[in-house]
């Protein structure tokens, strides 16, 4: 070959790689299956991998091990509904339509309306089965806030969070029918015929589990996703001191400890081996390499049913419980596990929060999330990235129960409380006072100036969860 048809061949290779490098096709969206599984009231310090020692976790402290265990990860909220809803819609308890538990008769929590897009919506034009098994308290039967107007194909659970309180009901929900139980939750026990608490029958725990099991083996072969939102280890709120309801107490019958301390620790043990079942279908079936399973909790450790949450140190070294803004209330676990996608036995420092979930699957998904979300990508955190991982600049929460509304900020390692609209900010760096025990507000007025102005200008008003009252 001469000189210059060799010359013409380079060009020409040249030009047509420039030209296959203009137009190339963007890379196809990763699209796995998603397994988001949320336990309900279950503390930071709950689980073997973030410290827990008496409590047996081995399924759950395995998938930390095989996948990615974040620390500074937040619940939408303190209590249940407000928390759900931030997951479902992308938006901090600021923004969201549901900012408490306010129940609606004659069943039901305040209901999202048909403008709201949830993240089940997000997914279901991407070609996935989208399925919630458990507890939802985001509208009761009839309402707009139904699963199945929400973007669910399939509902099975509570549709009420104060009908979630008993495991052993009348009735659970398939999709919009209701599913009779047969179950005996008082019998006469003692001579005077005097009732005593016993129950027995369908555990309610134990349905939602087997619904989930069924879920996988229907969409074994087609794009899902699954919430799985358990109630364990929530209490009977109506039982008092037995409200720690569970079949057996397991390898915990034997102990010195509590009644109540016996049952918190069997339903989380409970829970992990379910969990364990689980993923071994997913293993069965060949899907868990395209499977994302994400674990966590909708707020911190109750003390509730006769529950102790210092016990077993359910909150780990964080101060508050649920119903508080202080980090025990708020800071949840999270592990993810994605195999040969999320580094396995990797710890993330991010900063995140419940809203993220919605941005995050959708970018999985390979579709656009809704305009105006408060949450950010957590992509490039789960996949070890942290160098391309966008920041938040604060995290917001609101609440309202009790004597008035409580607000909170983190922004960095400060974190901000106001326990009133016109209280003093209490200001905290959790980089040096994780358990939130030393205010420096006055030692650092321009951080509190700054937080001061996140909690004026982070919210829009809501008639139905105005900012008022008085510590």
């Amino acid at each position: 070959m001469n000189r210059l048809a060799l010359s013409l061949l380079i060009g020409t290779i040249i030009l047509l790689a420039a030209c296959g490098a203009t137009e190339a096709p963007s890379p196809a969206p990763l699209k796995p299956n998603i397994l988001l599984i949320v336990a309900d009231d279950l503390g930071y310090g709950d689980l073997g991998s973030y410290g827990q020692k008496r409590i047996q976790t081995p399924v759950l402290d395995k998938l930390a091990a095989g996948g990615m265990r974040f620390t500074s990860h937040y619940a939408g909220s303190t209590v249940c509904a407000p928390s759900r809803c931030a997951l479902m819609t992308g938006l901090h308890t600021g923004h969201t339509i549901v900012r408490g538990n306010r129940e609606v008769k004659p069943m039901g929590q305040h209901p999202l309306g048909d403008e709201v897009v949830t993240l089940a919506e997000v997914l279901q034009p991407a070609g996935y089965r989208t399925g919630l098994i458990g507890k939802w308290g985001l509208g009761g039967p009839g309402s707009s806030g139904e699963p199945n107007r929400q973007g669910f194909d399939y509902f099975f659970g509570y549709l009420c969070q104060r009908h979630a309180h008993n495991y052993y009901p009348e009735y659970l929900f398939r999709n919009t029918e209701r599913v009779p139980l047969a179950n005996v939750v008082r019998e006469p026990k003692r001579e005077d015929g005097a009732g005593v608490a016993v129950k027995r029958g369908d555990y309610s725990h134990d349905l939602i589990a087997a619904e989930a099991l069924a879920f996988l083996e229907r969409n074994r072969n087609q794009t899902f996703f699954l919430a799985l939102t358990v109630t364990i280890p929530h209490a009977n709120n109506e039982a008092g001191d037995e409200g720690m309801e569970v079949p057996d107490l397991g390898q915990y019958a034997d102990t010195d400890w509590p009644e109540p301390q016996k049952g918190h620790a069997a339903m989380i043990s409970r829970l992990d081996s379910d969990i364990g079942r689980i993923l071994g279908r997913l293993e069965e079936y060949g899907i868990a390499e395209n499977t994302l399973v994400m674990f966590t909790s909708d707020n911190g450790p109750h003390r509730e049913g006769g529950n102790d949450p210092d016990f077993n140190d359910s909150n780990g070294p964080l101060r508050g419980i649920k119903r508080d803004l202080y980090e025990g209330g708020i800071r949840v676990p999270l592990i993810a596990r994605w195999p040969g996608k999320i580094p396995a036995g990797s710890v993330s420092d991010h900063v995140s929060a419940f809203w993220d979930y919605l941005p995050t699957f959708a970018e999985l998904a390979g579709v656009e999330p809704p305009a105006g979300l408060d949450g950010i990508s957590m992509v490039p955190a789960l996949m070890g990235e942290t160098a391309e991982q966008e920041q938040h600049d604060f995290l917001y929460w609101e609440f309202h129960e009790g004597k008035g509304s409580k607000q909170a900020v983190r922004t960095g390692n400060w974190k901000g409380v106001r326990l009133s609209p016109t209280g003093p900010i209490e200001l905290y760096d959790l980089a040096q006072d994780i358990a939130e025990e030393h205010d420096v507000a006055a030692e650092h007025p321009e951080v509190a100036g700054r937080v001061r102005q996140y909690l004026e200008t982070a919210r829009t008003e809501s008639e139905f969860w105005p900012l008022a009252g008085a510590e």
